[in-house]
């Protein structure tokens, strides 16, 4: 949120300026009324533009709200210059692209995208095998193989007992991602991990570090994680809903 409000002051000072200086010229005529016309549309392009600059350069970002505030910006800004008419009240015109976004969704248009992973020996790619678009996931059954996961949903809950798992002796990536939903997982005592976990609005629990609110992360590593053989490395993205890590 503080992101947003430090974009659309931004944003706005450089609005203004440009306006002033074109008063000062006599090229318009300023007041407020006409510079918040052009001034808040221009921010929706702004962060629209952001988002998905973010996204295709693996940064985080979202291309279905990044191309929804663009679209937006765009067709507010040419109502401005009278090219079409289209005000604030008619974004519930736009709702069918939110059945575009569920049919690139479905036929997997994303399927391909690259989460690098950072460690001491360098970085690894991994690719994300398994998207959704609701749904559960849950790995409980005795005695489950625990392999490199990357699980990518628009809404669902997804829970992990490791304490009923064979876990190899390497390090082993387990990345999560969701739009809307929770993570509960519980880990044995005698294995180590480390986490990097970040929701947009919610909270993460793990092992009794707590935080809670907005845009809110937090970083976790056992003891012994840089040193253990046997080790899994939790990243997970969630807009809203909880993280949960328990060891038992």
């Amino acid at each position: 949120m503080r992101r947003l409000i430090r974009y659309f002051l931004a944003i706005f000072l450089i609005v203004i300026g440009i306006m002033l200086v074109l008063t000062n010229l006599n090229l318009v005529n300023y007041d407020f009324g006409t510079a918040w016309a052009y001034i808040y549309p221009i921010f929706f392009v702004a962060i629209g533009l952001k988002w998905l600059f973010d996204y295709l350069r693996k940064k985080g970002g979202t291309w279905v709200f990044g191309s929804f505030f663009l679209i937006f910006g765009i067709l507010l800004l040419l109502d401005r210059f009278d090219i079409i008419s289209f005000v604030f009240r008619d974004v519930l015109k736009l709702w069918p692209l939110l059945i575009i976004y569920i049919g690139f969704m479905i036929f997997g248009i994303t399927s391909n995208r690259v989460i690098i992973v950072g460690n001491n020996k360098g970085k690894k790619k991994y690719y994300s095998p398994n998207k959704s678009f609701v749904g559960s996931h849950e790995y409980n059954t005795p005695n489950w193989k625990v392999e490199p996961i990357n699980l990518s949903n628009m809404a669902g809950d997804f829970y992990f007992d490791f304490t009923k798992a064979y876990i190899p002796e390497e390090e082993i990536p387990v990345m999560i991602s969701s739009i809307a939903g929770d993570v509960n997982i519980i880990m044995p005592e005698n294995v180590d991990f480390r986490v990097s976990a970040s929701v947009k609005a919610g909270e993460i629990d793990v092992a009794g570090q707590h935080v809670d609110g907005i845009h809110r992360s937090l970083e976790f590593e056992t003891v012994n994680y840089e040193n253990a053989i046997q080790k899994i490395d939790f990243i997970i993205k969630l807009k809203a809903g909880s993280i949960r890590i328990d060891q038992a």
